[in-house]
């Protein structure tokens, strides 16, 4: 019953404390994680991943409101399948990590993205993310969560094997 009613800590705290630090909300009641190796560089997912304006272009769902170049603190608006999401960048260490935290409808969310060379000059991609907000798990779950970054991930090797 705790989890339903789970709103996570404050988000500056969530951001400082959590994203900055390359940590998620473990306690968070959606939690998910998902990976994927793409036939292409480090570097040309990086560029893909923090080129928002082109997000539109290759994965499903996302309108970009407003963007600005991926900096620690630096916000960005967007639209994710119609629910607005603010969000700020907490990390962005090129060509390894990119997070940051995010709100909708009163949630809570840190979504992170790490980069991994592997052999054959290809990259994993990891993606790691946790949503808290009283009643989310009643009409959201971590599987749902799952199966949207299964198709961002499906969507960033198509668009980056293919540029």
């Amino acid at each position: 019953m705790s989890r339903l009613f789970y709103s996570g800590p404050p988000l500056a705290v969530l951001h400082d404390q959590y994203a900055r630090r390359g940590r998620i909300d473990s306690g968070a009641p959606i939690v998910s994680s998902a990976d994927l190796v793409v036939d292409a560089s480090v570097q040309q997912v990086w560029e893909a991943i923090t080129d928002l304006r082109s997000w539109p272009a290759w994965a499903p769902g996302i309108e970009i409101l407003s963007a600005a170049d991926p900096a620690p603190g630096a916000t960005f608006r967007w639209k994710l399948r119609g629910a607005r999401i603010r969000s700020t960048f907490a990390v962005v260490d090129p060509c390894r990590e990119l997070t940051w935290t995010g709100t909708f409808f009163g949630f809570k969310a840190v979504d992170r993205h790490l980069l991994e060379p592997v052999d054959g000059g290809r990259t994993r991609v990891t993606i790691q993310e946790s949503l808290a907000g009283p009643l989310l798990p009643l009409f959201y779950s971590a599987t749902r969560l799952r199966a949207g970054h299964e198709e961002w991930l499906g969507a960033l090797k198509t668009f980056v094997e293919n540029d």
